[in-house]
């Protein structure tokens, strides 16, 4: 149950990353840009701050789209490595042959 919800709210964050991306990097880069006045640059710091926080890209975390798992992922097939042996011993990976394990 918890694990669902653990999958639940990664999508949520994906979306909301980006839905706010656009405004994120703009924002980013009036804050970057020496050019501008300070005071445009700090509003724009205060502006990237009352955005939500999973709206940031770090807050993201890579997890098994099966079980929600953050540790032991395999990027390619998106997968931990518990439900990667579990599905490989049943032949549901294809490629994947069990050698010694």
């Amino acid at each position: 149950m918890a694990k669902k919800s653990m999958i639940e709210r990664q999508k949520k964050r994906e979306r909301m990353v980006a839905k706010y991306a656009a405004k994120r990097a703009a924002l980013n880069e009036t804050i970057n840009d020496q050019s501008k006045p300070m005071e445009e640059r700090f509003k724009a710091t205060l502006k990237l701050a009352e955005l939500p926080r999973n709206s940031s890209a770090t807050r993201l975390k890579n997890r098994c789209e099966l079980t929600g798992r953050p540790r032991a992922y395999y990027r390619k097939l998106k997968l931990s490595r518990i439900m990667l042996r579990e599905l490989g011993s049943f032949g549901q990976i294809p490629g994947l042959v069990k050698s010694s394990w």
